[in-house]
């Protein structure tokens, strides 16, 4: 009788652990993305995207690829520190969602305008064999998840060291059955000096950001 009354209250603590752990996972996946005044970030509301470190560069604009291509256009980074770049705004995978939220797929956009005819989404780069690195471009599709549109969709992961500060991840989860890659963004430097967004390998330091609403 001891040794099943044992096993029953084992049995219980490890469920009421399982729940624990659960409970705090969606917790952690609904909570809100906060600017840095504190407010939860809006669809449809334009932010600025600026490097938590100083000395860094600035906010984010749009710049040809290192190959001196101008179509579509690149992800990159500021030189100047005190420039905000250009605004953008996100929109989450369920279009009825108003508030953004950590750990959801988002589509990025610049709220800006090119030379080039191409939406301001932002999307996975085709793979650059020379330098083995997936480079963030425009020119992406807003919303319709599923497997033709997996290189669409960005997250918005908690940085874990300053209250309000973040990282972006690419790793969708629009496709339930398709091979997707799964990596933090960071910047590379290349050989002219500009400072683009790039998937990141083990290792690498991630782009630490925080929000200012435009």
């Amino acid at each position: 009788m001891k040794t099943t009354t044992a096993s029953l209250l084992l049995n219980f603590a490890f469920i009421s652990l399982a729940t624990c752990i659960q409970f705090s996972a969606v917790s952690a996946a609904s909570e809100a993305v906060r600017d840095i005044k504190g407010q939860a970030l809006r669809k449809g509301v334009k932010y600025y995207i600026l490097p938590v470190a100083r000395g860094r560069g600035g906010g984010l604009v749009l710049g040809k690829k290192l190959n001196g291509t101008q179509c579509p256009l690149e992800v990159v980074q500021e030189k100047r520190e005190i420039s905000k770049g250009f605004p953008l705004t996100f929109t989450s995978v369920n279009p009825k969602a108003q508030i953004i939220r950590v750990s959801t797929d988002l589509n990025v956009k610049f709220s800006a305008s090119s030379v080039c005819i191409q939406s301001m989404v932002w999307r996975l780069a085709d793979f650059d064999e020379s330098l083995s690195k997936w480079f963030i471009a425009t020119d992406g599709v807003s919303g319709k998840p599923g497997p033709q549109t997996t290189g669409n969709w960005f997250k918005i992961e908690k940085d874990g060291v300053v209250k309000n500060t973040y990282k972006l991840v690419h790793c969708p989860g629009v496709c339930n059955f398709c091979k997707v890659i799964c990596k933090e963004v960071g910047i590379y430097i290349g050989a002219d000096r500009v400072r683009r967004l790039a998937l990141i390998n083990d290792g690498e330091r991630p782009f630490r950001v925080m929000f200012k609403k435009a």
